[in-house]
């Protein structure tokens, strides 16, 4: 969702730096890219690792709820307007064609941010890392989503821009549409810098061509 369909990465950025100010823990915009795709608890375990800190389990639920607390205050004022250039028209080609479509996205806090958008009747499903046992890079998520829209995996596409989630679909068996610079999306399947270049005919087309390909 982040980065596909709207962009919180500051929002995020702003709520761990609060966090780990508090904690005197340093953070960076550096930390923040690689966090992206993460799961919070995942997140929040790779900043303690990484920065030799060790927290009882009490007080690592209270910051995993302080960040949430702090990225939900950042976020209580998002509207259709932060949606990224092309996502509505996207989402309307899809209405068109008759798609099944879903979001699977580490945030838990998903559905909260697709009503703030206007966009979470558009999904047949909303699926988030509370649903499964592993969040990405494991394909638990994407299969999960597959399973709900009951489409076989190899059927489904991905559309990504992070490295968690490319690797993620990946190991589901998906193809993976990345968007974003190719160093950041380079494993995928097809690049685009945003949704705002993808047009469903094409694109359908361009992944038909590298099912053809792959085929024995």
């Amino acid at each position: 969702m982040d980065g596909v369909i709207t962009d919180t990465v500051e929002y995020h950025y702003q709520s761990w730096k609060k966090l780990c100010a508090a904690e005197d823990i340093p953070f960076t915009a550096a930390d923040n890219r690689d966090l992206l795709g993460l799961s919070r608890e995942d997140s929040l375990q790779l900043l303690l690792d990484r920065y030799h800190r060790k927290v009882s389990p009490e007080h690592f639920r209270y910051l995993y709820e302080r960040k949430n607390q702090l990225f939900l205050e950042l976020v209580a004022g998002m509207t259709a307007a932060d949606l990224l250039p092309g996502v509505r028209e996207f989402l309307d080609e899809l209405a068109e064609s008759g798609l099944k479509i879903a979001v699977a996205s580490s945030s838990r806090n998903t559905q909260c941010i697709l009503e703030r958008l206007g966009i979470a009747e558009r999904f047949a499903a909303i699926v988030n890392s509370s649903m499964v046992e592993r969040a990405k890079p494991a394909p638990d998520l994407f299969l999960h989503a597959a399973a709900q829209l009951q489409v076989v995996p190899e059927e489904a596409v991905v559309i990504e821009d992070s490295a968690a989630g490319i690797s993620a679909a990946h190991q589901a068996g998906m193809l993976v549409v990345g968007i974003g610079p190719r160093e950041q999306v380079g494993p995928a399947n097809l690049i685009f810098p945003s949704l705002a270049e993808v047009r469903l005919p094409s694109l359908v087309a361009a992944l038909q061509n590298l099912r053809e390909v792959s085929l024995p």
